[in-house]
């Protein structure tokens, strides 16, 4: 139709040059974009915007390999200077956001396998679409780049996920590979080892120091300086930045090196089946015979397909799903369209899984557009679930407003050998546009509630004893929460749930009065040579009367009931008002504001370590998990365990009525005081 499509080049009149993949007239896929002022980009590209994995290298020598999202920086990566230092951290509407780590220029660099864990975060290394059955038709352009810098693209047939590293000269070759997967820039190890540390002496004495550092939106909160705790390849002890494996033996062994991967793919095609054989039954009111193990659909999936069944490239396998009906009509409750739902799960993109395995060593997948949790359970939690199901159905359909996790599916898979793996779809707490800072889990206890400074990281979820914040919001929101939170533990006493808890997230927002140390100029050169503009700089938050023109009406896993009110503006709906980001409406446990007080510690804090302010804006989002442990089988486990040990206090399991009086009280006291 006369608009570029395909592999080609093209030269803009201001001497601007792309070459690479375009789309009905617009750049899209893999490209390479050289600005007449000396800058250039090789990545992915969507709408004719940067988008996806690439890297960015200034006139200036500073160069960028990591994730963007509509010509901004957004997500993972590795920011290097040209006088040699790194930042490794994450990024959001262009600023820094989140934490991070600065190696001073001068330093000991980060190895290889740092480097590439950050550049790879959000690969998935048992990707279904890694499969070598689904090898797509690949076409390639080589070019000659006079730059030093390599780029190789990730090819959707590698298999599980390993990326093959070029090595890259002053002439380098660079290919465009797989025109719908994304571009990755990885070097082999002798090459980017001498980037890293190119001009640099070795690291020793205060060289050895690095700056563990966190961001909001651009604004630098808090500093602690650390000695170089990286390993070196000579070194065969585990590298510390490195995720400790599950070591209790559970579903993590069922399929050796490729498990993950055949129990996802067996989800989606059950899923897929499941939904598209119930949603065009007519929608009724559930009966108790929805309840139950009896109400279930089965099915076998040969390996080769079936009449009622396609052919895979898994293994065969049963698959069981749970009370369709009752579960479709709690999608449907939570205004939740099925189309969607088959799609965010079982779509092309597949499912991720996620990096911190619970503690019971269940594992854990995300939906690729992060609505939906996917996670094992236990024989004992699926009866749990079960047994809870029809009160479980009655409150969250009594009221919308409640804080429980929101339950969309319940299935198994039987393996060959009779092995047999539960899981239940959820949805994410923490599907937001906004950057969750903190993540806490909070029980109301003390008793091993903390995290190791060692164990934590960006995506660690931290506990009560690791909580330095009090949280203060409008009086008529603080009502609502605590109204809720009431009688959804009275919900969960009822039913003899104990050990649940509170997750917490946290967005936190820039002082208003120090928007303009958000990152100097200096430090965003170039910026606004990007096709897509400029960055916004935010500017604190503002409540704001609700207006429903303003939102959209699609169906989401973070919706929940009606919208709130607000004391501070005389009782009215709310909507909170982030300028320069967002407009969002305020709902329990969702796009909640409020103020974050630092509390007073007694212990003393390192003094390698710096927060520069006391209080903050947040947004707060919060709902209560983990609630399928009973007090009569924990009380069994209690009194094995004890007689295990011979240690009468080995354990100890609080009743229902005092585990939720607890509870509410530290939420009440501790966590959301009531502001004077």
């Amino acid at each position: 139709m006369g608009a570029h499509h395909g592999i080609g080049q093209k030269v803009y009149p201001n001497s601007d040059t792309y070459e690479g993949l375009w789309k009905e007239g617009t750049r899209e896929g893999c490209g390479r974009y050289s600005w007449n002022n000396g800058d250039m980009y090789i990545g992915n590209w969507k709408s004719g915007k940067i988008d996806g994995r690439g890297v960015m290298k200034w006139a200036n020598g500073d160069i960028f390999d990591g994730s963007w999202v509509n010509g901004l920086r957004q997500g993972s990566g590795v920011y290097k200077f040209a006088d040699g230092g790194i930042y490794i951290g994450t990024w959001s509407k262009g600023l820094k956001d989140g934490k991070g780590t600065f190696y001073p220029a001068g330093s000991k660099k980060p190895s290889l396998k740092r480097w590439c864990s950050v550049l790879n975060n959000d690969d998935d290394d048992d990707s279904i679409l890694s499969s070598k059955e689904h090898v797509a038709p690949k076409s390639s352009i080589k070019r000659s780049l006079s730059e030093k810098l390599s780029v190789s693209a990730r090819s959707k047939s590698s298999h599980h996920g390993q990326v093959s590293h070029r090595t890259a000269s002053s002439d380098a070759n660079w290919s465009i590979e797989n025109p719908a997967g994304d571009c990755i820039c990885c070097d082999s190890a002798p090459t980017l080892s001498q980037t890293l540390n190119e001009g640099q002496p070795e690291a020793s004495g205060n060289r050895a120091l690095v700056y563990e550092r966190e961001y909001v939106q651009g604004v630098l909160i808090m500093e602690r300086v650390g000695k170089y705790s990286d390993v070196s390849h000579k070194n065969k002890r585990p590298n510390k930045f490195s995720m400790k494996q599950v070591k209790k033996s559970s579903f993590m062994d069922i399929l050796g090196g490729r498990r993950t991967y055949y129990l996802k793919l067996n989800l989606q095609l059950g899923i897929r089946y499941t939904v598209g054989k119930i949603t065009p039954i007519p929608a009724r009111e559930v009966r108790s015979s929805d309840f139950g193990d009896r109400a279930r659909i089965r099915m076998y999936f040969p390996k080769q397909g079936s009449q009622l069944t396609p052919p895979h490239c898994s293994v065969d396998f049963y698959w069981k799903d749970y009370c369709p009906m009752v579960f479709r009509n709690l999608r449907e409750m939570f205004k939740l369209d099925a189309a969607e739902y088959m799609m965010s799960i079982c779509g092309d993109c597949g499912l991720r899984d996620l990096t911190s395995p619970g503690k019971s060593g269940s594992i854990f997948f995300l939906s690729q557009d992060d609505k939906f949790v996917i996670k094992t359970l236990t024989k004992y939690e699926l009866k749990v679930l079960l047994n809870m199901l029809p009160k479980y159905y009655n409150h969250v359909g009594n009221y919308e407003n409640t804080l429980i996790t929101k339950f969309f599916g319940l299935h198994r898979i039987t393996l060959r050998g009779g092995r047999k793996v539960r899981f239940v779809v959820m949805g994410n707490m923490f599907f937001t546009e906004l950057h969750i800072h903190r993540r806490y889990d909070l029980k109301g206890s003390t008793h091993g509630r903390c995290t190791g400074k060692d164990k934590i990281n960006s995506n660690s979820t931290l506990k009560d004893l690791d909580l330095t914040y009090e949280f203060h919001m409008d009086k008529k929101l603080r009502e609502s929460l605590f109204n809720q939170l009431s009688l959804d533990c009275s919900f969960l006493e009822s039913q003899q749930i104990i050990d649940y808890s509170l997750l917490l997230g946290l967005h936190f927002r820039a002082p208003e009065n120090l928007k303009a140390l958000a990152e100097s100029p200096e430090s965003m050169q170039h910026q606004d040579s990007l096709p897509s503009g400029d960055v916004i700089i935010p500017q604190g938050l503002l409540l704001v009367a609700h207006e429903p023109s303003f939102h959209s009406t699609s169906p989401g896993t973070h919706i929940r009931g009606e919208t709130l009110r607000a004391y501070s503006i005389g009782g009215r709906e709310v909507d909170l008002l982030l300028p320069g980001t967002a407009r969002l409406r305020v709902q329990l446990g969702v796009n909640m504001p409020a103020q974050a007080t630092r509390k007073l510690q007694e212990d003393k804090v390192e003094e390698s370590e710096v927060e520069l302010f006391e209080v903050y804006d947040v947004v707060l989002y919060m709902g209560i998990i983990d609630i399928l442990q009973e007090y009569n089988m924990k009380k069994k486990m209690e009194h094995a365990y004890k007689s295990l040990k011979n240690d009468p206090m080995a354990i100890s399991v609080t009743e229902p009525k005092i585990y939720a009086k607890r509870f509410l009280n530290f939420m009440e006291r501790k966590v959301f005081p009531e502001t004077p």
